[in-house]
Parts: C-alpha cells; structure tokens; sequence
C-alpha cells in the first residue's frame, strides 16, 4: 500500500487513524505492519465495504474535509471491485 508523505505525515502525527483503498486484491492484512518513509506502521482492523457506506465522521477520520470530498477522490481512484477501510497508527504510538 503505497502512501503519500503528507497522508503519513498526518497518520504520525494522529491526525488520520483511518485509508480507504479500491483494489482487485488486497495488500494489507489486520496485525501486520508496512515499513514507510517516517517508520513502522501497524495495520488494524481490515473491512471490507461499500464506499457509498463511508459516513462524514469516517472520511475525516481519513483526512478529508467531509464524505463529498471523500467521494471526489474516489472518483480519482483506479477501478477495483474490491473497497475496504483499513485502520492505521504507527507502530511507536501504541
């Protein structure tokens, strides 16, 4: 799962305890960790979903401004038919 430095920056700094990602298959698994640019970041529970079900509270969880902002990047995104809420922390905030 490839993430962008300002959305890691925001992770580290507990600003963003939640990723949303379409896919065809998943890469992240719940418990398991992702070395990144800043350190080791801990995986935590893994959902699968609809993205018509992610609520206001969710995406700015995730670092959006509210669910339309949410939902225009989705719209960026590359298909997948595979969509699920992945909650994250780095491993040395525990």
């Amino acid at each position: 799962m490839l993430l962008k430095l300002e959305l890691l920056e925001a992770i580290k700094a507990g600003k963003v305890d939640l990723v949303f990602r379409r896919w065809s298959r998943p890469s992240v698994k719940p418990g398991g960790t992702l070395k990144t640019k800043l350190g080791v970041m801990s995986i935590g529970a893994v959902d699968d979903m609809d993205p018509a079900d992610v609520s206001d509270a969710e995406a700015k969880r995730a670092g959006f401004r509210d669910v339309a902002d949410f939902r225009k990047w989705l719209d960026t995104m590359k298909p997948g038919h595979l969509f699920q809420r992945i909650e994250v922390r780095f491993a040395d905030d525990a």
